[in-house]
């Protein structure tokens, strides 16, 4: 019997893989850090808000889990001022090679942290079994209910227990961004990027495999005080909303800021993205406020 999760696994960190071999998801696909600082600027709207939450410690983390080419932490770490900044840590989490950037260390695991904790396209990358129905799983028969017989469906126990460990390595919040699906919406999602196009996932080390993430099961696996809202409406609620005024060259800087917050919060696109966030230590409602929840995206499934 195929294997899956470990064809996938050799695929991207085994010797040879995609990942393992420095391959950087800026070079196969757009996500959101590429598109420009603004994700950086509400995440660090969102670590202040945990800072203060926390009482101003002496050292607060940003820790980028899945950081590729560190395009995230690096921002972070740039834009931070003021009293935050003197006292930020900034930690990128990648398996493969690293890059070399100022006021950043980097690390193969997930550490122990103060702060915020933030996986971006990191749990669709955790590779998972996947069987075929009818099955006995314990994770389908409570979270893929409706898996018809002779369909395939990934088994997403690993991002589960991926998840619930980064939460408990944080005093502060934890927050995943990424696409998925709902137990009322599951379906089979295994894809491959290669080169800025979807193509179908192949396991010889060539092309990026990912598939959309359970998030209602990762959040229960993680459990505690939560939330999860679209990126659409958080980033709205940290601030951006994409104003253009003045005239000049500021009408044209504000213009094409006012385009790139389009683009992160397109719901039809990157806005459609969910956004996890537990808090611990800290309340959910401190660093948010009551959004709408979010809902699955179906422009974001692969058309096979």
């Amino acid at each position: 019997m195929f294997d899956w999760e470990a064809a996938w696994h050799a695929a991207l960190y085994g010797p040879g893989g995609f990942f393992a071999r420095g391959e950087k998801p800026s070079a196969h696909f757009r996500t959101s850090p590429l598109v420009g600082p603004e994700l950086a600027e509400a995440l660090l709207t969102l670590l202040s808000r945990v800072d203060a939450a926390l009482g101003f410690p002496p050292v607060v983390d940003f820790v980028d889990v899945g950081a590729g080419g560190g395009e995230l932490a690096f921002a972070v770490r740039s834009l931070a001022s003021g009293s935050l900044a003197s006292r930020l840590r900034v930690t990128a989490v990648e398996v493969g090679p690293t890059v070399e950037l100022p006021g950043v260390r980097w690390t193969s695991s997930v550490p122990s942290c103060v702060g915020l904790l933030v996986g971006h396209e990191w749990l669709d990358a955790i590779p998972c079994p996947v069987v075929t129905g009818p099955s006995a799983d314990p994770w389908i028969t409570r979270w893929w209910p409706s898996l018809a017989d002779g369909d395939l469906a990934e088994v997403g126990a690993p991002r589960d227990a991926a998840w619930a460990a980064a939460v408990s390595s944080v005093r502060g919040a934890a927050l995943a961004i990424d696409y998925g699906h709902l137990v009322s919406s599951r379906r089979f999602t295994l894809t491959g990027y290669r080169g800025g196009r979807q193509v179908e996932p192949v396991f010889d080390g060539s092309c990026d495999i990912t598939a959309h993430v359970a998030f209602d099961a990762c959040a229960a696996a993680a459990g505690g005080d939560r939330v999860l809202v679209s990126q659409r409406d958080a980033l709205r609620a940290l601030g951006l909303s994409g104003s253009v005024a003045g005239s000049g060259w500021d009408w044209l800087e504000s213009a094409a800021r006012a385009g790139r917050i389009a683009e992160l919060r397109d719901p039809a696109g990157l806005g459609g993205f969910g956004w996890l966030l537990h808090g611990n230590g800290v309340a959910v409602a401190d660093l948010l406020p009551a959004l709408p929840p979010w809902r699955p995206n179906p422009a974001s499934f692969p058309v096979w």
